[in-house]
C-alpha cells in the first residue's frame, strides 16, 4: 500500500468512504466529483499506478475489472441506455489520482467523444 494513496488509504479505513463493492482484488465507490448521475470507480485493492506497470500475473486483474465495471453498471441500472467505462492514465488524461482506477458513468446521454 502507498501510504500517500487516497484509494490506499480507504480500502485500508484510514479514509472515510462508503465501499458499496469489495472482494478481494477490488472495490467500488463513488466519484467525489461526479460527472454523471451515476459516476462510480472501480478500484484495484493493490496500488497499481497504472495499467503499463501490471505484468503478465496482473491480467486477470484487469479483466476482473472490466467484468466489474459491467456488474455495478447493471445493479445500478445503466445496462439499457448505456454507460461508459474510462481509464485516465498520466496528466494529460487529466488523471488526479496516481492509482489505477475505472469510472463507470451513466444515467444521462453522456457527451460524444467522437
Amino acid at each position: 500500500m502507498a501510504s500517500s494513496c487516497v484509494f490506499c488509504r480507504i480500502y485500508e479505513g484510514e479514509i472515510v468512504s462508503e465501499i458499496l463493492y469489495s472482494d478481494d482484488s477490488a472495490f467500488v465507490i463513488r466519484d467525489a466529483n461526479p460527472r454523471a448521475p451515476v459516476h462510480l470507480l472501480v478500484i484495484p485493492t493493490i496500488h497499481l499506478t497504472r495499467m503499463g506497470c501490471s505484468d503478465h500475473a496482473s491480467e486477470p486483474l484487469l479483466g476482473h475489472l472490466i467484468m466489474l465495471a459491467d456488474n455495478v453498471a447493471n445493479e445500478y441500472g445503466l445496462e439499457r441506455s448505456g454507460y461508459r467505462v474510462v481509464i485516465n492514465q498520466g496528466p494529460d488524461s487529466g488523471q488526479e489520482i496516481s492509482h489505477l482506477h475505472l469510472h463507470v458513468m451513466g444515467g444521462r446521454r453522456l457527451e460524444s467523444m467522437g
